[in-house]
């Protein structure tokens, strides 16, 4: 059993940077990849990024390519999410998942609770 635990949300104005993070529980932190979704008000969750267990590949949704970056220390059993250059349509509840499979983006493994980020403009 994994627990994830999501932090660092808050409310930002439009153009600032931010940086999520997750904590995991367990050993094995490394063997699963990361990744990080989103939820706006009245819409889907939707894939953010990704990262596998030794972090040596990365995939991004395309509305944040170039803004986001997902970072991970299995050192620490913690994967980050460094957000620049945030938009209001960024505002979401952003969820951590874990799954051991790298690229499955649907049926993740296990699920933190989220934490909210409000982008202003």
């Amino acid at each position: 059993q994994v627990q994830l635990v999501e932090s660092g949300g808050r409310l930002v104005q439009a153009g600032g940077s931010l940086r999520l993070s997750c904590a995991a529980s367990g050993p094995t932190f490394s063997t699963y990849a990361m990744s990080w979704f989103r939820q706006a008000p009245a819409k889907e969750r939707e894939f953010v990024a990704a990262i596998s267990g030794i972090g040596g590949s990365t995939a991004y949704a395309d509305s944040v390519k170039g803004r986001f970056t997902i970072s991970r220390d299995n050192a620490k059993n913690t994967v980050y999410l460094q957000m620049n250059s945030l938009k209001p349509e960024d505002t979401a509840v952003y969820y951590c998942a874990a799954d051991r499979l790298w690229g499955r983006i649907v049926g993740m493994d296990y699920w933190g609770k989220g934490t909210l980020v409000t982008v202003s403009s």
